[in-house]
């Protein structure tokens, strides 16, 4: 017999009794294998945006040694986009294929080495290249991290877990300020970007060795893979990725994913610079780091706050694709205030208002990760994720263009700009609302 929903929520953070602290303990008491899991890929995810925000912090240095215009700048990050978007739609098929564990290993190995390869670059020419290839290896993360995700938690927990690997994003991006500075003052930027590799190594060194699918797990316990697959799910069918791409819920997905994740990449390419050209901010701790590091900070407490709303609405009885639109349109509504920005007097105006964007951002984001989790088979998880994450990069590499080109003709004015981010959020509830399904769809040869 299947268990009920709320039996299957009742020992974790789901529940719709109990203080949090008793739901914590009650979620660590079904068994903590899962936790490790989870802590594995926040790691990568760490990783990865370290990698990518050590161009945005070191671009006053690398634009100056090199005479970046406005639109190199733009165009070595378009270059990461298509490899990003190349990479998604094949790496999520992958590892669909052939298991996360293998095809995690084997992106991570490459993307580090092409983060060393940074160093080695002399031109604007020679990062495009860089940048191609980091992109095509690093957009394995993102379906890795939501497959593991998939396999490892409940309903229930899967908004929580996914704001947690996703805060990895944010102390990624918050901790390449407070470190890169003393690197780049005591060895120079080629190093760097070897010091970044380097750290990709140990955790391959990790995850090699602790990470399992739940059923080939050597040490989880009965009771917690029992929780973890106790949620009735129609027979795995091997299903062509043709028939993925007929399915309406990878398009809800991937339209409302491309609109709304490129606005994070904005802030990790663009405000560093912003920062810097509105209030003459160096590269050091005390005048660019501290900003960056509230502002990610902010971003950490809105990813897992926005789990941790969604899975309460689903303790309280609400259906869990409803309660992730539910928080959602609430963290549409928050993302309003960075129209402020651009217009505001001083450093710190600007540093609020954006802090409550982009913290809104990553609420949102583990709510629409969760909800197509929520309505996606498991076996075909990363395959419909990496189809989305590819448009995404698709939509990222337009908005690229854009951005430069509106930067280029407004003599560097962020004003349209924040306009038109909070817009993109309510097209895209909107979308998700009409399109989503509301279970997991029952498939048949």
């Amino acid at each position: 017999m299947i268990p009920s929903q709320s039996s299957r929520l009742a020992p974790g953070l789901g529940a719709s009794t109990g203080s949090v602290a008793d739901k914590i303990r009650g979620a660590m008491a079904v068994g903590k294998t899962r936790w490790g899991m989870l802590a594995l890929v926040f790691f990568a995810t760490t990783l990865n945006y370290i990698d990518r925000a050590a161009l945005g912090v070191m671009q006053p240095i690398l634009a100056k040694e090199m005479s970046w215009t406005a639109m190199d700048y733009a165009n070595i990050n378009f270059w990461f986009q298509v490899g990003y978007a190349i990479g998604f739609v094949l790496q999520g098929r992958l590892i669909d294929r052939i298991g996360v564990k293998r095809v995690f290993f084997c992106a991570v190995l490459l993307w580090s080495l092409a983060t060393g390869a940074h160093g080695l670059a002399t031109s604007a020419v020679g990062f495009m290249v860089c940048r191609f290839i980091l992109g095509l290896t690093e957009a394995a993360n993102y379906p890795a991290c939501v497959k593991t995700t998939r396999l490892w938690f409940p309903a229930g927990e899967r908004a929580v877990a996914t704001g947690i690997f996703n805060a990895g994003t944010n102390v990624g991006a918050m901790f390449t300020p407070m470190l890169l500075p003393l690197v780049l003052h005591v060895w120079g930027w080629q190093a760097a970007f070897l010091c970044m590799a380097a750290l990709g190594g140990i955790w391959l060194l990790f995850w090699g060795l602790k990470y399992f699918n739940p059923e080939d797990h050597p040490t989880v316990k009965q009771s917690e893979l029992d929780y973890i697959q106790a949620q009735d799910e129609p027979d795995q069918v091997r299903v062509p990725f043709s028939r993925i791409l007929r399915m309406r819920g990878t398009w809800a997905f991937a339209l409302a994913y491309s609109i709304t994740a490129p606005v994070f990449w904005f802030y990790l390419y663009w405000l560093p610079p912003f920062l810097n050209q509105q209030y003459n901010l160096g590269i050091n701790v005390t005048q660019m780091g501290i900003p960056l590091i509230i502002i990610y900070l902010t971003a950490d407490f809105g990813s897992v706050g926005g789990g941790i709303l969604s899975s309460f609405l689903i303790g309280r009885g609400l259906n869990p694709i409803k309660a992730r639109l539910v928080s959602m349109l609430l963290f549409a509504c928050c993302i309003i205030g960075v129209i402020m920005a651009a217009g505001a007097s001083n450093l710190w105006m600007a540093v609020f208002a954006i802090s409550l964007a982009i913290g809104a951002h990553q609420a949102w984001t583990a709510n629409i990760w969760s909800l197509v989790m929520d309505y996606t088979p498991k076996h075909m998880m990363s395959t419909v994720f990496g189809f989305g994450g590819m448009c995404a990069a698709i939509g990222g590499m337009f908005m690229t263009q854009l951005v430069g080109h509106i930067l280029t003709i407004t003599n560097n004015n962020y004003t349209v700009l924040f306009t038109l981010i909070p817009a993109m959020y309510f097209i895209a509830l909107t979308w998700l609302y009409f399109m989503a399904p509301r279970k997991v769809p029952t498939l048949e040869n």
